[in-house]
């Protein structure tokens, strides 16, 4: 994350992203799908299987990772495979969302996944960090318990695309981004 400062004057904070050259993979169509949809990769594979080989071959490119997008059937007559998205397709001032794995915490308590209260550590207290008298004849899916924090699809909305930089393949949004560095962001126009 950085700094930048907007047009009006006010400093904002920017988050980076670096975009790779996106290449559309496949096109899937009513006819032989069954729904009409685009399929993106990018990123290299360092080892790709059998399948994943002959899956490529057509778009001349070894994908790592491979997204697919539901469109329109007009937009899907403008599509080839082996195109590439820039990164100029955005423009400064679209309003995006970001979609991405947030950072993995591993087990955590209540205290700490859920924000529940400390017990007392007076007058005879002695359950500090324990979650209460919850347990019953039978816990229900869902409860507030201890368990693994993180690691969860988070989609944060209404971002805006402050810079572009094509040449260098970077990418600013306004605001933080889920998930640690170098993780796969993904970045939707708004809909």
């Amino acid at each position: 994350m950085t700094s930048t400062i907007s047009e009006n004057g006010a400093v904002q904070a920017v988050t980076l992203l670096s975009m790779e050259t996106n290449t559309v993979t496949q096109i899937k169509t009513v006819e032989k799908d069954g729904y009409n949809a685009v399929q993106v990769g990018t990123e290299k594979a360092k080892h790709p299987n059998k399948p994943q080989l002959n899956h490529f071959k057509e778009s001349k490119v070894l994908p790592k990772v491979v997204k697919e997008f539901i469109i329109d059937e007009e937009s899907i007559k403008e599509i080839a495979i082996g195109d590439t998205i820039p990164a100029d397709s955005f423009s400064i001032g679209d309003t995006v969302q970001v979609t991405s794995t947030s950072k993995g915490k591993g087990f955590a308590g209540t205290i700490k996944r859920h924000n529940f209260h400390r017990g007392r550590k007076t007058h005879g207290g002695r359950s500090y960090r324990r979650p209460c008298s919850m347990y019953t004849q039978k816990i229900f899916k869902g409860k507030k318990m201890a368990g693994r924090m993180g690691h969860d699809q988070v989609t944060v909305k209404n971002l805006k695309i402050a810079l572009i930089e094509p040449e260098m393949g970077v990418i600013g949004v306004t605001g933080a981004v889920p998930g640690p560095r170098k993780g796969v962001v993904l970045l939707r126009g708004k809909e």
